[in-house]
């Protein structure tokens, strides 16, 4: 598996598997699949509600913990020092695990500071081998970094082929911070799949959209999360490493980027609200 190298060094797969309104029932068997298909990175969060049934997934794999890069997030409710201090120690039950390889601040509401104290603790103890932050703009990534001890080592955010966030991505990239796609395949929003643009980029490869889509954005230096129930969807989508996309077929994709999120803008008034209302008891 390529593999990217964060801001302190650590390695991290550059295709990932996340689990994502998997149900938890059937969480464990989706990771201990996606792991038999040759996934090394697994990733989850305190708001899906499936961080038990992910380390039951890695028990089942019976690959090595060390082969293994997991990631969780801290939600909302968790925001603050103590709360997020507590929660790391759940997450760690929950999953089963000694440590985490990587670390987000799910949403950038709250308490950021607090939590970000928190979890700059636990990666000192070794407890975290990488923290980062999801949704964030650039520049309130950078000052939670500059004025702190560690700065974030990746920007986990929505990036897909509508919405592909160029001049962001560059400025993660010269701040040495690594950016990471959620949704890449947009949900399927736009009857993506059948775009004729990646449809045709993809025959000339011999390959799926999805596949085109995922060696897109890698090609762009962009760690991608993907995500199947299916086993030979988890193959495929790994397949990505035995061809590459030419500047005319970057071109063409770069066209259909819309500008805008296919989801949820988290910079507005109204969303900081919403947000609030988002507690799972996590």
């Amino acid at each position: 598996m390529q593999t990217a190298i964060l801001n302190n060094g650590v390695k991290i797969p550059v295709v990932g598997f996340g689990v994502f309104q998997i149900p938890a029932p059937e969480t464990a068997a989706a990771v201990a699949n996606a792991i038999e298909a040759g996934y090394r990175h697994i990733d989850t969060a305190q708001a899906y509600i499936n961080e038990t049934e992910v380390g039951e997934g890695i028990k089942q794999s019976g690959v090595a913990r060390k082969d293994l890069f997991v990631t969780t997030k801290v939600w909302v409710e968790n925001m603050g020092y103590e709360k997020a201090k507590a929660s790391i120690e759940r997450s760690l039950s929950r999953l089963g695990l000694d440590y985490i390889d990587m670390l987000l601040i799910h949403q950038p509401y709250g308490d950021t500071y607090g939590a970000w104290r928190a979890m700059e603790e636990a990666y000192k103890a070794g407890v975290l081998k990488a923290i980062g932050v999801s949704n964030f703009a650039t520049d309130r990534l950078v000052d939670l970094g500059t004025f702190n001890s560690v700065m974030p080592m990746v920007n986990q955010i929505e990036i897909n082929p509508f919405h592909q966030r160029k001049a962001q991505v560059d400025l993660l990239k010269a701040e040495g911070i690594v950016p990471e796609a959620w949704a890449p395949f947009a949900e399927g929003k736009n009857n993506i799949f059948n775009n004729q643009t990646l449809v045709s980029v993809a025959h000339k490869h011999h390959k799926s959209v999805a596949q085109v889509i995922i060696r897109y954005f890698i090609e762009q230096g962009i760690v991608v999360l993907s995500k199947s129930v299916k086993p030979e969807r988890m193959r495929e989508n790994l397949n990505v490493f035995d061809f590459h996309l030419s500047a005319d077929d970057h071109k063409a994709i770069a066209k259909l980027d819309a500008g805008k999120s296919q989801f949820i803008n988290h910079f507005t008034p109204d969303t900081v609200r919403w947000m609030k209302t988002r507690i799972f008891n996590v």
